[in-house]
Parts: structure tokens; C-alpha cells; sequence
């Protein structure tokens, strides 16, 4: 039997990875600590902004 967990309406159902620098790292800590979120959140923000940026 499959393991349930939390219904959601928007699974995060891939993962990518990524190696930063020190620079980048730091500017991403100091952002998630900013508005209170984990560096997963922090990384889709950044993500959703590219397409704004269309």
C-alpha cells in the first residue's frame, strides 16, 4: 500500500538541484530569513520571477 500524505493541490513532484558560490548562497540565506521561508521556497520564487520577467 502507498504512503499517504498531506492532499495537496499542487504537488512538487520533481527535484532539481543546483551548486552555487558563496555569494549566491548568502544572498539566498539572507532572503529566506527576510520573509520567513526554507530555500526550496526561496529558489520557486526566484524561479516564478523569470517568467515574470518575460
Amino acid at each position: 500500500m502507498a504512503k499517504m500524505g498531506r492532499p495537496t493541490d499542487c504537488p512538487k513532484t520533481y527535484r532539481v538541484t543546483a551548486r552555487v558560490d558563496e555569494e549566491t548562497k548568502k544572498i539566498l540565506d539572507q532572503y529566506c530569513e527576510k520573509y520567513n521561508i526554507n530555500q526550496a521556497e526561496g529558489v520557486r520564487r526566484a524561479i516564478l520571477r523569470l517568467k515574470e520577467d518575460e
